[in-house]
């Protein structure tokens, strides 16, 4: 990889992270600057095993995986700038402050997940972000996020 990397295709993000179905909720991850802000991609889609219970007859995109598809975009943000590929990064939850839910997310929506690094450094243990999510421009969710990046040396 090399440092002027803007974006990461699902092969690159599951070699950042180690999330895998059914719970990889970003699918591609653009306008990488490197550690300061990203956007992510996910495609809401009826085949996601949380819309058989949440709910039936009318499928919504939990709020919770909705804050967890804007830490995976953190999290490939970062891996992609500080070349994480293959080196098996963690990332966990320390905080989450400010969560606000403006519209439901349904199958057949894009999220759209705009995220910038309110505090973290290269080599920095704990990390702050800010994202707001949209579908078609309008606010879905926004949240500030704290966590530990557990970056191999």
């Amino acid at each position: 990889m090399s440092d002027t990397l803007t974006s990461a295709d699902i092969q690159l993000i599951q070699r950042i992270i180690p999330h895998r179905y059914p719970f990889l909720l970003v699918d591609r991850v653009e306008e990488i600057d490197g550690t300061a802000s990203a956007v992510g991609l996910k495609n809401v889609t009826m085949n996601e095993p949380h819309f058989q219970g949440h709910f039936p007859g009318l499928p919504i995109m939990p709020g919770v995986t909705i804050v967890e598809a804007m830490a995976q975009t953190a999290a490939v943000m970062v891996g992609v700038t500080l070349e994480m590929a293959d080196k098996e990064m963690k990332v966990y939850f320390m905080a989450i402050d400010a969560c606000k839910f403006r519209r439901k997310v349904v199958p057949g929506d894009q999220l759209r997940m705009k995220l910038e690094t309110l505090r973290g450094k290269p080599g920095g243990k704990v990390w702050k972000f800010r994202g707001v999510a949209t579908v078609e421009g309008e606010m879905a969710a926004e949240a500030e996020f704290t966590a530990m990046m557990d970056l191999p040396s």
